[in-house]
């Protein structure tokens, strides 16, 4: 990913800030534009519904435990999204992305399309919904060139709207420095996390407890850890839960609580190899 500084123009054709939303990078063709399902009415009326398109169906729970998307492309993207409309009640918002200069063609789009459903699957953030595990399309090598710099500019505009779909939720090991991490050994749990610009995210193989203690059971903390084991975030095994992939929480608390099964403050559970809490490094350092 390109992290060079960067100017993004967002436009609100509506004019609220809640309702369609159109961000672009005002030196690359690629555009990106956020309907929300109630409002999908509305943008098929607008020209850029007329246009060969990539799009995101997406749904995030309240929580956010559960991310969800289904990958398309169409010519015909008004009927197509129509069609979803009617036949597909997961989703919330379609992302849809376009071509400014309106030279987005079908060859690019199954390549963007296929390209983008296998990094949403590396990267593990998004469950999609597209059933199918789909093949490479035949792309000439310098159309798929200028695929790869459509898809940055995608990732870039996705993530600037809320919505990553391309990025790791955990730091890359392979930076240039590598990733603090934090442990939390309490309550015979075994627990490595990182803490992050969006939240705290509990690494792949962390182990907890399996069973919540008497207070929690029976409220939404309890039924917040049993979404995570149904949607196999954690899974059971014996008297333990065992991570399954890196899991974003929007807290350190609730990633202290999934865990340990029971209320905590994350900021002093989770801590540094070295023994200091999280607190001390990222709170109170400041």
């Amino acid at each position: 990913m390109n992290l060079s500084p960067k100017t993004i123009q967002i436009y609100l054709p509506g004019g609220d800030p809640r309702g369609i939303r159109m961000a672009e990078i005002t030196t690359r063709i690629m555009r990106l534009i956020e309907v929300p399902r109630s409002l999908l009415p509305a943008f098929l009326q607008m020209p850029e519904s007329d246009q060969v398109a990539v799009y995101f169906l997406v749904s995030v729970s309240e929580d956010g435990a559960e991310c969800r998307v289904y990958v398309g492309q169409s010519s015909d993207l008004r009927t197509r999204l129509t069609e979803h409309n009617k036949n597909k009640s997961f989703w919330q918002r379609a992302l849809v992305m376009v071509s400014r200069t309106h030279n987005l063609t079908q060859t690019h789009a199954l390549f963007l399309e296929w390209h983008s459903l296998q990094t949403i699957r590396q990267t593990g953030r998004f469950s999609d919904e597209n059933g199918n595990r789909g093949s490479r399309p035949h792309t000439p090598a310098p159309m798929e060139a200028d695929c790869l710099e459509m898809f940055d500019t995608s990732r870039t505009l996705l993530a600037t709207l809320g919505f990553p779909l391309f990025d790791p939720v955990a730091h890359d090991p392979n930076a240039n420095q590598p990733p603090e991490i934090f442990v939390c050994e309490a309550s015979g749990t075994q627990g490595r996390g990182q803490y992050t610009e969006e939240g705290f995210v509990v690494l792949q193989g962390s182990v907890g407890r399996l069973q919540s203690v008497p207070s929690l059971q029976g409220t939404s903390d309890d039924s917040f850890r049993q979404r995570l084991l149904a949607q196999g975030v954690m899974r059971a095994e014996g008297h333990t839960v065992v991570f399954q992939r890196d899991h974003l929480f929007r807290s350190p608390s609730m990633a202290a609580l999934a865990l340990l099964g029971r209320t905590a403050n994350g900021w002093l559970e989770w801590k540094s190899p070295a023994g200091r809490t999280l607190d001390d490094l990222k709170r109170q350092a400041n």
